[in-house]
């Protein structure tokens, strides 16, 4: 074995250890957060993380030790980057639309100034 498969076979855990220990704190964050919203934040964000670092280890696993690109990989690295945010901040507006109350300590409500001005449509 070369230095530099050493050097990848490490990498490529480090990746995989990094994406499990972000999906333990959103585990934490889960169960350790106030309300719906702050929740919905550190799930997304850390399953977010999580998942892109697994994959990469897998892909980096792949390309460098194996030799084979894997377009799969690539693809759902960019579809859980792209989605898991966007999904994320459908559940929270839903969550807000329907009523779901914020957290006492919650600072600030700047969608509720979004959702009570009057849209262009309304105006006319």
């Amino acid at each position: 074995m070369t230095g530099i498969d050493v050097a990848s076979e490490w990498l490529v855990g480090l990746l995989a250890i990094a994406g499990a220990l972000f999906a333990m704190f959103g585990t934490f964050g889960l169960i350790r957060l106030p309300d719906v919203y702050t929740r919905s934040h550190a799930a997304t964000k850390t399953a977010t993380l999580g998942v892109i670092c697994v994959l990469s280890g897998a892909f980096l696993y792949f390309w460098l030790i194996e030799g084979h690109i894997s377009a799969k990989l690539i693809l759902g690295i960019v579809f859980v980057f792209v989605t898991a945010p966007v999904g994320g901040h459908l559940i929270c507006r839903a969550a807000y639309r329907s009523g779901v109350p914020l957290w006492e300590g919650s600072t600030q409500d700047e969608l509720k100034k979004r959702l009570e001005a009057p849209s262009r449509a309304d105006a006319k």
